[in-house]
């Protein structure tokens, strides 16, 4: 660094040998341009006493000259203005410019938009058709589930309608329920091929319906119990492990199958084979017939059910069915409502699906709606851009050439005037010619002065450049001096620091072996503390393991004395509730049937046989055998009576008034009911008269007003295009009207993309084609033209014109063209005294006047 500013000084001492040479030379020039500045004025002077002189022979001719420098002032006052004129025109024309550029910028803004509107439409309305898809597939799927609900809650009341009867089948839902010993009902015991259920319950006949018994001990007892709790008959197959049935040796004739080939049973196949004996199973009665002829000691069953015999034959319509039928509609209903119910749980996971669908495709067609709305909302902003551009595009061209017509005439003014001043000036000169100073000297001396100047000044920036340099490169050489002096006081710190580092490492390697000595005691200190803390955690994890067990066996002995507590406390509110209910059996035993306890408990007491009652042929109740008291046969008789004397219900002796009053009733509301329905069908009728009525009215109204609007839309937009359209043709009490409207050169598709003044002129023209389609004799306007500009205003006042033919109209405006045309104009002023004042003026009279 030392050498580098070293180096830098000499440059500056170079330099500064420079800067001394520069300024001797800058000296040197500027003495030369006072000299050429002296020499410059004393020309000058010379000058300007020889134009004096020349101004002093014109003297004479002061009032040609006065004239000459009037039409001086004139022409140069002239081209200021043409001047000024021509700038206003470029200025005008660059406006003229830029806004056609920004209307052409516009046009291909909207053009690029309404490129990619159809995407938009399109995924918009593919968005659409897709949500309206999936909501038509959740709504079948939910008809469907709704229905597959249905058949599945018929389905199981079936099932549990067919069970309740099979198991309430007379008696024999009684012996199955007690504690009769049985094998369960003949129907479930056996199975039947499919189609040959009614064939085997025609065949086995009662024993179709019956409970399977192993014995005959157990028969009798199922016998006399329906007898003692009259629960009606039972037929019973008394089986005794199929020992008392032998198998059948009767041929069956060829051709033919043996019935009980049909069914197949693992408890009573040998029962089932004697019992079915002899039956041939045919499938029609002609069948039936030949397996007749074929064998006569065959007994033939077909597959309805019908049985023929040579001697007995039995068949045609049943009247119900037996268990065995009763049991394969069971099965056959199950099967069913199995698959109702795979149906069901199919269509849940369809829904949810379908759910998850509608989800996804709302989403995606509401994104849609608002990528459209964004689209439609950027269409109308750069419309309404557009329209004021193509404002400022007008009023610019208006300026342009309202100023060019300015600058024409200011150019012909200007023309005649340079015409007088030549005239002038050929008349003045034929007089006197005065001889003009020269110049030229005076023009040189100005020349070599402005040259000097210049010299001088570049001269000085070379001398300014020299110093401005020297003084950077001392700076320069100054920063580096005391950067090498800072360096040399960094380094001299540096060795006090190293020696301050030998001193304090020696420190630190004492302070280090003491430390050693000290852990070395440390260590020793901390494993004895480390063992007497291992002594004490096993002392103190004896004695929480000795707490631990004595507040388990605490909480035994707790839980134990709660235990005792409920239950002694349990077995007093028992013994108070079986004190209480005895009083209260013994005060309602004398209070309902007048009998004390002592001579209740002696004749009707649990030791005491029980009267029971059978039904006789006649259907009379007599008295039956007695029977031990059982508790729970007893409640059962209890409630069965109950039950009957429930359906038999309260006696009403105003029955035959009641009903009588009842079929008055009846007859009175049969008839009011009828003269509702005539009634209704009779505004149904009217109704139906009146929507046809309105659907004409309004098809014709629609008709006129369409073809009106055509007509007068192509005379307010030339050469545009504009039509009625009805959202829904089929339906025309709900049908909608859209108005498609498309200005001369643009493609529009959406009212929100028109200007304010377009819109309002479609506006407009729809009004007047409802007008015309329906001619009213008054019409009211408010400022209806009031976004119009002067061409548009034109083709409206002239449908006006039209209008005002055959009707009144009333317009509210502040357009002069539309008050120009009316035949007379109202307005409200303030008067001097602040009150307001209708002032009216007929501008022409009628035509009827």
């Amino acid at each position: 660094m030392d050498a580098e500013a070293a180096t830098l000084r000499q440059e500056e001492s170079a330099q500064r040998s420079s800067v001394l040479a520069a300024t001797t030379a800058l000296q040197a020039i500027s003495q030369e341009l006072h000299s050429l500045e002296a020499r410059l004025v004393t020309e000058e002077n010379a000058v300007s006493a020889a134009l004096r002189a020349i101004a002093d022979q014109r003297e004479g001719t002061a009032r040609q000259e006065g004239h000459i420098n009037g039409l001086h002032a004139r022409i140069d006052a002239t081209n200021a203005e043409i001047t000024r004129l021509t700038n206003s025109r470029d200025e005008a024309a660059r406006r003229l410019q830029n806004f056609q550029e920004e209307f052409a910028l516009l046009e291909t803004q909207i053009a690029s938009v309404d490129a990619g509107e159809p995407g938009l439409d399109s995924e918009f309305e593919s968005a659409k058709r897709a949500l309206e898809g999936a909501q038509k597939e959740l709504s079948e799927l939910q008809e469907k589930d709704a229905t597959a609900q249905r058949n599945r809650s018929g389905l199981e009341s079936r099932v549990r309608a067919l069970q309740e009867s099979l198991t309430l089948r007379d008696g024999s839902g009684v012996v199955l329920s007690s504690g009769t010993r049985t094998r369960g009902r003949l129907s479930s015991l056996i199975t039947v091929s499919p189609g040959w259920e009614a064939a085997v319950a025609a065949a086995l006949g009662p024993l179709a319906d019956a409970v399977v018994v192993s014995d005959v001990s157990s028969a009798v007892s199922a016998l006399t119990m329906l007898k003692r709790e009259s629960a009606g008959q039972s037929e019973l197959l008394v089986v005794d492990g199929d020992g008392g049935f032998t198998g059948s040796n009767r041929s069956i004739p060829s051709g033919f199958t043996s019935l009980a080939s049909l069914v197949s049973s693992n408890e009573v196949s040998q029962a089932i084979a004697s019992l079915l004996s002899g039956f041939v199973a045919v499938d029609s009665l002609a069948d039936a017939e030949s397996a007749l002829n074929a064998d006569p000691s065959v007994i033939a069953i077909t597959r309805d059910g019908d049985v023929l015999s040579r001697i007995r034959v039995r068949g045609g319509s049943t009247g119900g069915n037996s268990a065995i039928e009763v049991s394969a509609m069971i099965e056959r209903t199950e099967s069913e409502l199995q698959e109702v119910i795979n149906t069901c749980d199919r269509i849940k996971f369809d829904l949810v699906r379908a759910e998850e669908t509608l989800a996804s495709r709302k989403n995606i067609f509401e994104l849609a709606l608002s990528k459209l709305n964004e689209s439609d909302a950027k269409m109308s902003g750069l419309a309404e851009q557009m329209a004021v551009a193509g404002q400022n595009v007008k009023s610019a061209q208006a300026e342009v050439e309202r100023v060019s017509a300015s600058l024409v005439e200011a150019t012909s003014q200007r023309t005649s005037d340079e015409g007088d001043l030549a005239a002038a000036i050929a008349q003045f000169e034929s007089h006197q010619e005065p001889a003009e100073p020269d110049l030229t000297h005076l023009e040189d001396l100005r020349s070599q002065v402005s040259a000097s100047r210049s010299t001088e000044v570049e001269a000085r920036l070379n001398l300014r450049t020299l110093e401005e340099r020297v003084t950077a490169i001392g700076q320069r050489a100054l920063a580096l001096e005391n950067a090498a002096q800072h360096e040399r006081e960094s380094a001299t710190r540096a060795v006090g620091r190293r020696e301050q580092r030998a001193v304090a490492a020696v420190t630190a390697q004492s302070i280090a072996d003491a430390a050693y000595e000290a852990l070395i005691q440390i260590e020793s200190s901390i494993a004895k503390a480390a063992a007497e803390r291992e002594r004490l955690e096993i002392a103190r994890t004896e004695r929480e393991s000795e707490v631990l067990q004595i507040r388990v066996r605490g909480r035994e002995l707790t839980t134990e004395l709660e235990t005792l507590t409920s239950s002694v406390h349990r077995d007093e509110i028992a013994r108070a509730e079986q004190r209480l209910r005895i009083e209260q059996l013994e005060t309602r035993a004398v209070e309902e049937l007048g009998v004390d306890v002592a001579t209740l408990v002696n004749e009707y007491g649990p030791t005491n046989d029980v009267p029971t009652f059978v039904e006789d042929e006649e259907g009379n109740f007599v008295p039956g055998d007695l029977i031990p008291y059982r508790r729970d046969q007893q409640e059962k008789r209890l409630t069965q009576a109950e039950r009957q004397l429930t359906l038999l219900g309260k006696i009403n002796p105003l029955a035959l008034e009641e009903y009588t009053s009842l079929e008055e009733r009846l007859r009175y509301l049969a008839e009011q009911l009828e003269d509702l329905k005539k009634t209704k069908k009779d505004l149904l009728d009217i109704i139906k008269e009146v929507d046809d009525k309105v659907q004409q009215i309004f098809k014709e109204a629609y008709d006129d007003t369409a073809r009106e609007f055509e007509a007068i839309f192509a005379r307010l937009f030339p050469g545009g295009d504009g039509r009625l359209i009805m959202t829904n043709p089929d339906d025309l009490m709900n049908a909608g009207v859209d108005v498609e409207a498309r200005p001369p050169g643009k493609r529009v598709k959406r009212l929100s993309l028109l200007s304010g003044g377009e819109r309002s002129l479609v506006a407009v023209a729809l009004l007047v084609a409802i007008f015309k389609a329906r001619p009213s004799p008054f019409y009211v306007m408010d400022e209806v033209e009031a976004a119009l500009d002067d061409t548009n205003l034109g083709r409206l006042l002239g449908v006006f014109e039209e209008l005002r033919e055959k009707s009144q109209l009333i317009v509210i405006t502040h357009q002069k063209r539309t008050m120009e045309i009316a035949d007379a104009l109202y307005g409200v002023t303030m008067r001097g005294d602040g009150v307001s004042e209708v002032i009216s003026q007929r501008l022409r009279e009628s035509d009827a006047s």
